[in-house]
């Protein structure tokens, strides 16, 4: 990349940050503003509007911060309980010396907790194409799919081979985490736009892919990761083992799972602390246990777990102990059952290609645990074996992965595929992320023409107010229900109430807002230098750089009392957006833009 120097003294002004001051802007600066200045909603997967709804929350306006989420993510209520959060940990709130990231993911909730209407349906943004499109699965991706298909004016039907639609969200997480009227409405917001969703119906077996391929204009694989990793150890078919994503399923769909006195997972992901968890819940239930016995062994260390922060926690707050840095080596079986386990101790080595520091074993370490149930969380993968024998070569590759692994076309005309059956094993934001970027897709194999595109929305002035105050609000705890109460359908989060709610989003820098200095109109007073709140939102410079693309990608900090030329730039990195240099600039040169990135689509005013 080519950086160009432009020296203040002779140019006379810093450039502006963005192409335009208002309106619809699509320049690479704008872009590259947006990716770098909302780092919440760079961050996630699907690019939800984040400090849109919690400015929206902090208004009270629940309404209006659900219909943001339902927009963006699909599943408000659902991801409000169990999103991963990858937007919380680069939240600028989090910041070293700033407090803790905003609770983001609980905040969602609340705009589905408190919203006035009981179920919203959206509006179709076109008029039907006359286009079908038949889907496979009907989890997080088939059905943001589906949802947004529809949006494009295309019919869609989704072919589910389970009793209940939602796929993970149904089968793999547990009811104290996700109760299922939360989940049911969603998907009934979607059935309520005219998507057709059959149930107890197997792609493969009672209705093969080459007749849906006939039967629509396309056709996409939604159909997640069923497809056990197993351990390769002797005794691994014994009676006591099985693996944690069917077994979740079982007692989640059916609650027809039995679990033994002695119960050891394996793993350290989401999968481990709902199989651990759900465990323990039947456990006591089954034997009337004061304190049950089931125990969490993971191979790594805390550190390299990939999960969100409170779940070892919440384990032992339920008195789940965990075990960390011990790898299973072998089963102990008497007369096909199982009956123990055997360990051994590892330490750290050196990264894998995950980036996580591989587990090393120390020779001789070696131990056993009892344990008559062993649930193993060891990971799953998309299951193949359902596609037609005639087309399965020209899709599957010799590990049973598809050939297009991680992208959304295939090599066969109109066929797509999305979310964990393309990527692996991931999150349901990244599932529904995906889903979308096959939505693009999709609508430009149908209609011929690219119709979705990114854009920024710029808007002048500042219609939120926000007060210094609260900046020093501390992050607001996620109240849950006693362990006395806790059982197999009592959700164990409580949500926040209204008041803690706006509390919590008050914490938002709101970093969609737009800080921009006229030096033009500067009289260089100091008064802004003099009430700024970080060491260096707001600079003195001598230079700034930018790229081949006039985006600022840098700047010379001048030098006190010595670049009589320089000039005031707000570094928007640093800046917290407190409105403090607004307030006493005697110019009012400081101007403020909302800059909020959309998803547009040619000929129609609404967004996706």
């Amino acid at each position: 990349m080519a950086v160009i120097k432009i020296q203040i003294a002779s140019h006379g002004e810093v450039p502006p940050a963005l192409s335009q001051p208002v309106g619809e802007a699509t320049e690479p600066k704008d872009m590259r503003w947006l990716a770098e200045n909302i780092p919440c909603r760079t961050a996630c997967p699907a690019h939800t509007d984040i400090p849109g709804y919690l400015g929206a929350i902090y208004r009270g306006e629940f309404d209006e911060a659900y219909r943001i989420n339902l927009l963006d993510n699909v599943f408000p209520a659902v991801l409000g309980r169990v999103c991963s959060r990858p937007c919380e940990s680069p939240c600028r709130r989090g910041w070293d010396g700033l407090g803790e990231p905003v609770a983001i993911c609980f905040s969602k909730r609340s705009s589905s907790d408190f919203k006035a209407e009981e179920r919203v349906v959206l509006e179709p943004l076109f008029p039907p194409s006359g286009k079908t499109v038949g889907i496979v699965g009907s989890g997080p991706a088939g059905l943001a799919a589906a949802r947004n298909l529809t949006l494009l004016g295309h019919r869609c039907t989704v072919y589910e081979k389970h009793e209940r639609p939602g796929g993970m969200m149904n089968q793999g997480i547990p009811e104290f985490r996700l109760p299922r009227d939360q989940l049911d409405r969603e998907i009934d917001q979607i059935r309520q736009m005219g998507v057709e969703i059959i149930c107890n119906t197997s792609i493969g077996t009672d209705i093969p892919l080459a007749k849906l391929l006939s039967d629509f204009d396309a056709v996409l694989m939604a159909a997640g990761t069923l497809r056990p990793n197993v351990l390769d150890m002797d005794g691994k078919d014994s009676e006591g083992i099985d693996h944690g994503i069917p077994w979740l399923l079982r007692a989640n769909e059916f609650h027809d799972v039995e679990v033994g006195e002695r119960c050891v997972v394996i793993g350290g992901g989401f999968t481990a602390m709902d199989c651990a968890r759900t465990a323990a819940r039947i456990q006591a239930q089954q034997f009337s246990m004061d304190r049950t016995d089931v125990r969490v062994c993971y191979r790594r260390s805390v550190n390299e777990m990939l999960v969100t922060p409170g779940e070892v926690e919440e384990l032992d707050h339920e008195s789940i102990p965990m075990e960390f840095m011990v790898g299973p080596t072998g089963y102990v079986v008497e007369a096909g059952q199982v009956k123990g386990i055997e360990f051994v101790k590892n330490e750290l080595g050196a990264p894998d290609d995950s980036g996580r520091r591989r587990p090393v074993a120390i020779k001789g370490s070696e131990f056993v645990h009892k344990a008559d149930t062993i649930l193993l969380a060891t990971g799953q993968y998309p299951a193949t074996d359902w596609i037609d024998p005639e087309l399965y070569p020209k899709l599957v590759g010799e590990d049973q992965w598809l050939l297009s692994s991680n992208k959304n076309t295939t090599e066969i005309d109109k066929l797509f595929s999305a979310g964990d059956f393309s990527t692996g094993a991931s999150t349901l934001i990244e599932a529904i992320a995906h889903a979308k970027a096959a939505v693009r897709l999709m609508d430009e194999f149908l209609m011929g023409e690219k119709r979705i595109y990114d854009a920024a929305v710029i808007v002048p002035g500042r219609d939120h107010p926000r007060e210094r105050a609260s900046d020093f609000v501390e992050r607001v705890p996620m109240p849950s229900i006693p362990k006395a109460e806790r059982s197999f359908s009592a959700e164990v989060e409580t949500g926040f109430d209204v008041p803690h709610s706006g509390e919590e989003t008050s914490r938002c820098y709101l970093c969609h807002y737009k800080y921009e200095i006229d030096t033009t109109r500067c009289v260089k007073c100091n008064q802004c230098i003099e009430v700024k709140p970080r060491p260096n939102c707001i600079v003195r410079v001598n230079s700034i750089h930018t790229d081949e693309q006039d985006r600022i990608v840098g700047y010379d900090e001048a030098v006190e009392d010595v670049d009589y030329n320089a000039e005031y730039f707000i570094n928007q990195k640093d800046c917290i957006r407190c409105n403090a240099c607004l307030e006493v600039c005697p110019t009012q040169c400081i101007s403020v833009q909302r800059v909020d990135g959309v998803v547009k689509i040619k000929g129609s005013e609404g967004r996706l």
